[in-house]
């Protein structure tokens, strides 16, 4: 006969054990929501903002790298030249030494003494040979001065090699930080699409609102810091709208120093490439009450960031991808000095 038991009831502490481990389960998963949550479009917008930072700064240092090595590159160019040049006259130099040489072993080599014993005309002898002798030394200096000359200038163009290597190499690497941030640009952008189509939309709209703004700035009764800043001013804001493109320096394109040192070249005024360098490239004035238009406006601790003031708080300037050359006020970044060219 079959046997039927009722099944066995858990016990009190099992079931207290079981409550409590999947109380923890339902625990871990809230924490692990909470310390993953979706990012918002305020901090999407924060940190692309970091990495449009970040990859100006690179930018700026591979400028800056680009502009050295051109310039190196044209003074390798001019040296070999020189070294070329000095070939050329050393081997017309030692041409003529050589027929020199033919025509006195032809004459027999013998002893000038002899020679002056057996000469039939002692004194134009004499001053065949003087003549010689001085054609010699001039030729022997000459050669003498060419050498050295060569050697320096090889050891100009070995060094001119040597740190366009290491310029070569200094670009790749920044190339490399480059596509790192380009990179951290993709990841940014797939945060941007994670957002609703609603908050794609309100962060473009502060993006139009900023180029409208600009459209509208007051720079008030502004006083121009020279003929020439007023001139290379009035070529940036023929390029207001122009698009910010990474290393680009005009005409229709532009990053940050390549805005203004383009201006500048449009009112015959040639200043450097970077703004690291353009803040070296004038008077400093560390007070914003100093600033007139035209004048340039250093940002960041690194001085990664240059712009033109415009007068009235404002300054002109490309911003970031994204957006346009626009004014805005000169506090929305964290000002230096100025730089009067």
């Amino acid at each position: 006969m079959a046997s039927h038991r009722r099944p066995k009831q858990p016990s009190r502490a099992r079931v207290t054990v079981l409550t409590a481990t999947a109380a923890a389960a339902v625990a871990l998963t809230a924490q692990s929501a909470q310390a993953d949550p979706t990012p918002s479009k305020g901090e999407v917008k924060e940190k692309v903002d970091k990495l449009y930072e970040e990859a100006e700064k690179a930018t700026e240092k591979f400028n800056g790298a680009k502009e050295k090595q051109d310039k190196l590159s044209e003074q390798i160019d001019a040296l070999q030249d020189k070294v070329a040049r000095g070939q050329e006259e050393l081997n017309t130099l030692r041409d003529s030494l050589g027929s020199v040489a033919s025509a006195q072993y032809r004459s027999g080599g013998i002893d000038p003494s002899v020679q002056l014993f057996l000469s039939g005309d002692p004194d134009t002898y004499l001053d065949k040979a003087s003549a010689l002798d001085q054609l010699g030394a001039k030729q022997t200096a000459a050669i003498q001065e060419i050498q050295s000359k060569q050697r320096i200038l090889a050891q100009q163009r070995q060094e001119a090699q040597g740190k366009l290597k290491d310029l070569e190499e200094t670009r790749t690497e920044l190339g490399k930080k480059k596509q790192e941030v380009q990179s951290k640009l993709a990841d940014a952008q797939k945060l941007l699409n994670s957002l609703t189509a609603a908050e794609r939309t309100a962060l473009a709209e502060e993006e139009t609102r900023a180029d409208r703004a600009s459209e509208r700035a007051d720079l008030g009764p502004a006083v121009p810091a020279s003929q020439r800043a007023s001139s290379a001013f009035a070529a940036a804001q023929s390029k207001v709208g122009s698009p910010y493109v990474y290393g680009a320096s005009g005409p229709s394109s532009f990053d940050c120093s390549g805005l203004t040192s383009w201006a500048f070249a449009q009112a015959g005024v040639s200043i450097p490439r970077t703004s690291q360098a353009q803040a070296s490239a004038g008077t400093r004035l560390y007070s914003q009450s100093e600033l007139k238009q035209g004048d340039l406006v250093i940002f960041y601790g690194d001085l990664h960031h240059v712009g033109f003031y415009a007068g009235n708080g404002q300054v002109l300037h490309a911003p970031k991808p994204g957006a346009n050359v626009r004014y805005e006020s000169i506090n929305n970044m964290p000002f230096q000095f100025g730089v009067r060219i």
